[in-house]
C-alpha cells in the first residue's frame, strides 16, 4: 500500500471561494455554506453568493463581454480558445491535486479535467477548420425566389446578442464547465457560469486560471459561486440557459415565469437511465460478451458511477442473466474503494455524505422490484478511509426479474455506483425494456450479428441522443459508452431533458440565430463576401492567377476561350487512361443508354479541358489546386460541340499558416449553347502578399 498524497496545507484555515463578476472577485460575507471532503469530511472551502448582484452581472456581459467577442471573428475567437486550452494544459496538476477531495482518482481526472481541456481543443480546431473568418455563418445554399434569378434568399446565422447562462452539476467541475463554455465563446456569446456549490472550488480554481491568462475579453466568462439568486429574472430572449442536474431542478428553471414569458432558449440534460444491451449471439467466449462486462465495471466505477451517462440498466438475453451476473460480480470483488490518492484505489468515494444517503435511499426504494446479487450500500472496505466520514460506498449490482412490468427501475436513477440486470427474451422485448427508460442520453449495443444491431440501434434510436455499437472490430479503440465526445451530440428525448450540448457545430449555433435574407444577388453577396450566381461577375483586366490572395476580389471572373471536342480527343483520353467505357467507345451502346445522344466525352476529360481552358501556366502567387467541391456533370458533350470555361472568386479565407489564403472558385463550363454542362467549386491556395515580399526580399 501507497502513502497517498497529503491534503493542501496552505493555509490553516478553509478558503472563502470567491465571485467573478463585472471582471472583479468578489468575497462574500454572509451565508457561508460549508464544503466538505469527500474523502473524509472536513471543511475544504466555505461559498456563498453573498455580494453578487446578478441584473449588473448580466448587463456588464449584454454591454462589455458580448460586444468584445462579436468583435472578433470565428478565426480569433477560436485561436483564443486554443491558446487557453494550452495554458489549461500546462497547469492541470494543480487541479488534479485539488479534485482528489470531491472523491477523484487519477482515471477520473482524465475525463474532468483532461476531458474538459480536450473540448476546448476540439472547439477551437473546428472553428478554424469549419467556420469562416467573419462574424456570421452562411446556413445551407442559396433559394432561388424569381424566375429571372433577380431575387433570392439565403440564411444566415449570427451570434445572439445575449449571455448564455451555464448552470453545472458537481460531479465534473472543469468539464462540465469548459464543454458548455467553448462553442459559446466561440459563438461569440459571453457567459455566466454557476457550478455545483459541492465541488465549486475546482470550478473556481478553472476559472482563476483562465483569468490569469488574459486571452478572453473583458465581461466574457462570469462566475457564480454559491446559489443562483435571482439571476434568471434579468433574462431575456436574447439569451440562453444550458442546465445539467436533475430532473426536480430541471423542471423548477423551465417553468421560471422569465423564461417562458421572454422565451429564453432552455437546453437541458438531466436524469437518465442510460441501458447497455447484450446481443443474444454475444454468449460467454465471444468477445462481445467480454466487451460488455468489462464496458458495465467501468461504467459503475468511474466517478464512483456519478456520471450522468452512466450505465443503469444491464439488459441481457435471459439464458445468460445468471452466467452475467457471476461475470460482472467477478470484476466488481476487485474494484478497490478508498482515498483517491492511493494508488492502489480504483474508485473513490461519492462527492458528499448527503450524495452517498441519496443513493442509499435510491437503492432501497430499488428493492421493492428488484434484489441485490453484488455488494451492500452500507457495507465498505476504504482504503484510507472511514465509513463514518468519508462517503464511501461499494459497487451494488441488482436484478429485476420482470423489468417488463416494473416501474421504478426504469424511473429512479441511484447516481452511484449502482446498476440493475434485466432479463429480456426477444429482441422486441428488449427494446421495451430500454424504452421504458422514456428517453435516455445514450445506450450501448453488443453484438457482432447484423441482424440483431439493426434491431437494437433502429429500435432504441428513437430514445437516446447517442447509440454506441461495441463489437470486436471497434472495442480497441473506442472511446466507450461514458464517454460524451465533442463532435457527436450530448442530450437525449423525454426524462434526458430533450436538450442537446457540443455535436460539433450544431453545439455552436445553439448560441446564434438563424436569419432568412431575401433580396438581389448583387445585395446578398456583398453582405456575405460570398459571390452568389447572378451578382456582377466583372472580367478581370489581369488573370487571378497572377495576383495576390490580397488582390484578388470576390466576383472576378475569367471567361476563356471556346475548345472543341473532338472523337479523337475521346479516344486519346480512353487510352491513356484506360477509361474504356462503353458510352465514350461505342456508338451503338451509348445511342441505347437514355442518357446520352450516342458516344460522349469522359467526365474528366471535360474537367481536364476545363483546366487547361483557365490554367495560367507561368508561375506566380497560385501555389496549389487542393480539390473539388461539388462536382456535378449537368449535361453530356458529344463529339462536335465546344466548351468554354467562367471562373469566378467565390469566397476567400485566411489560412492556418500567414503565407497564405485559401480561395474558392466558382466554375462553370458552358457548350456553344451556352447551357452548363458542369460546374463545381475548385479550392486553390494564393500567397499572401507579406509573404511573397518576404519571399523576394530573400
Amino acid at each position: 500500500m501507497t502513502a497517498p498524497t497529503p491534503a493542501p496545507t496552505l493555509a490553516t484555515t478553509p478558503p472563502t471561494l470567491q465571485s467573478f463578476v463585472q471582471d472583479r472577485w468578489v468575497t462574500p460575507a454572509h451565508g457561508l455554506a460549508a464544503i466538505r471532503s469527500a474523502i473524509d469530511g472536513r471543511v475544504v472551502a466555505f461559498a456563498s453568493s453573498d455580494g453578487v448582484d446578478f441584473s449588473a452581472a448580466v448587463r456588464h456581459a449584454r454591454t462589455i463581454g458580448g460586444p468584445a467577442l462579436r468583435a472578433l471573428t470565428f478565426h480569433e475567437r477560436a485561436d483564443r480558445l486554443k491558446a487557453l486550452a494550452t495554458f489549461l494544459s500546462e497547469r492541470k496538476e494543480q487541479l488534479y491535486a485539488l479534485s482528489a477531495d470531491t472523491g477523484a482518482t487519477k482515471r477520473d481526472n482524465l475525463f474532468d479535467i483532461d476531458g474538459g481541456i480536450g473540448t476546448l481543443f476540439a472547439y477551437a480546431s473546428r472553428g478554424r477548420r469549419e467556420l469562416p473568418a467573419e462574424r456570421f455563418v452562411i446556413d445551407g445554399d442559396t433559394e432561388p425566389l424569381s424566375r429571372g434569378g433577380t431575387f433570392v434568399g439565403l440564411h444566415v446565422m449570427t451570434p445572439l446578442n445575449g449571455v448564455a447562462v451555464h448552470i453545472n452539476a458537481f460531479n465534473f467541475p472543469c468539464w462540465g464547465m469548459l464543454e458548455k463554455l467553448a462553442p459559446a465563446i466561440l459563438a461569440g456569446v459571453p457567459v455566466i457560469t454557476k457550478p455545483a456549490t459541492a465541488t465549486a472550488y475546482v470550478a473556481e480554481a478553472v476559472v482563476r486560471l483562465i483569468v490569469e491568462a488574459e486571452l478572453l475579453p473583458k465581461g466574457a466568462l462570469q462566475l457564480v459561486c454559491g446559489a443562483a439568486g435571482d439571476l434568471l429574472d434579468h433574462l431575456g430572449g436574447q439569451d440562453v440557459v444550458s442546465f445539467t442536474g436533475s430532473a426536480d431542478t430541471s423542471d423548477r428553471l423551465r417553468n421560471h415565469p422569465v423564461i417562458g414569458r421572454n422565451a429564453v432558449r432552455f437546453i437541458a440534460e438531466r436524469d437518465s437511465l442510460n441501458a447497455a444491451v447484450l446481443g443474444p449471439d454475444a454468449s460467454p467466449g465471444a468477445p462481445e460478451f467480454d466487451l460488455f462486462v468489462k464496458e458495465v465495471v467501468r461504467e459503475m466505477s468511474v466517478k464512483a458511477g456519478q456520471k450522468c451517462t452512466a450505465i443503469r440498466r444491464v439488459v441481457v438475453p435471459r439464458p445468460l442473466e445468471a452466467t452475467v451476473i457471476d461475470a460482472i460480480k467477478a470484476q466488481l470483488d476487485k474494484i478497490t474503494v478508498g482515498d483517491p490518492r492511493h494508488d492502489e484505489v480504483r474508485m473513490g468515494p461519492l462527492a458528499s455524505l448527503s450524495q452517498r444517503a441519496a443513493v442509499r435511499e435510491a437503492v432501497a426504494d430499488l428493492l421493492t422490484e428488484a434484489e441485490i446479487v453484488a455488494g451492500d450500500p452500507l457495507v465498505a472496505a476504504p482504503i484510507g478511509g472511514d465509513m463514518a466520514t468519508g462517503a464511501f460506498m461499494a459497487p451494488v449490482l441488482l436484478a429485476c426479474a420482470d423489468p417488463l412490468a416494473a416501474r421504478r427501475v426504469h424511473t429512479v436513477e441511484p447516481f452511484g455506483p449502482v446498476a440493475t440486470v434485466m432479463p429480456y427474451d426477444t429482441l422486441d422485448e428488449a427494446v421495451a425494456i430500454v424504452a421504458k427508460g422514456e428517453g435516455s442520453l445514450v445506450a450501448s449495443v453488443f453484438t457482432h450479428d447484423d441482424r440483431v444491431a439493426d434491431a437494437l440501434v433502429f429500435g432504441l434510436a428513437p430514445f437516446h441522443g447517442r447509440v454506441l455499437i461495441v463489437d470486436r472490430d471497434c472495442a480497441k479503440e473506442s472511446t466507450g459508452h461514458g464517454s460524451p465526445l465533442p463532435g457527436l451530440v450530448h442530450g437525449g428525448p423525454g426524462r434526458a431533458g430533450g436538450g442537446e450540448e457540443m455535436g460539433g457545430l450544431r453545439g455552436v449555433f445553439h448560441y446564434m440565430q438563424r436569419t432568412a435574407l431575401q433580396g438581389s444577388p448583387a445585395r446578398l453577396a456583398a453582405l456575405t463576401r460570398r459571390w452568389l450566381k447572378g451578382a456582377p461577375a466583372p472580367v478581370a483586366a489581369v488573370h487571378p492567377f497572377k495576383r495576390d490572395y490580397e488582390g484578388l476580389a470576390v466576383g472576378d471572373t475569367v471567361e476563356t476561350d471556346s475548345r472543341q471536342i473532338t472523337i479523337a480527343d475521346i479516344e486519346h483520353f480512353a487510352d491513356f487512361t484506360g477509361d474504356a467505357f462503353y458510352a465514350h467507345m461505342d456508338e451503338a451502346a451509348a445511342k441505347a443508354n437514355p442518357f446520352f445522344p450516342g458516344r460522349v466525352a469522359h467526365g474528366y476529360l471535360i474537367l481536364s479541358f476545363a483546366a487547361g481552358l483557365f490554367v495560367d501556366p507561368a508561375p506566380g502567387p497560385l501555389l496549389a489546386n487542393y480539390g473539388l467541391d461539388n462536382l456535378r456533370f449537368l449535361k453530356p458533350v458529344s463529339p462536335g460541340d465546344a466548351i468554354k470555361v467562367r471562373l469566378t472568386v467565390k469566397e476567400k479565407r485566411p489560412a492556418r499558416k500567414p503565407d497564405y489564403g485559401e480561395v474558392r472558385w466558382d466554375v462553370e463550363v458552358f457548350n456553344q449553347d451556352g447551357e452548363t454542362v458542369a460546374r463545381y467549386d475548385l479550392l486553390t491556395m494564393s500567397a499572401r502578399r507579406d509573404a511573397a515580399s518576404s519571399a523576394a526580399a530573400a
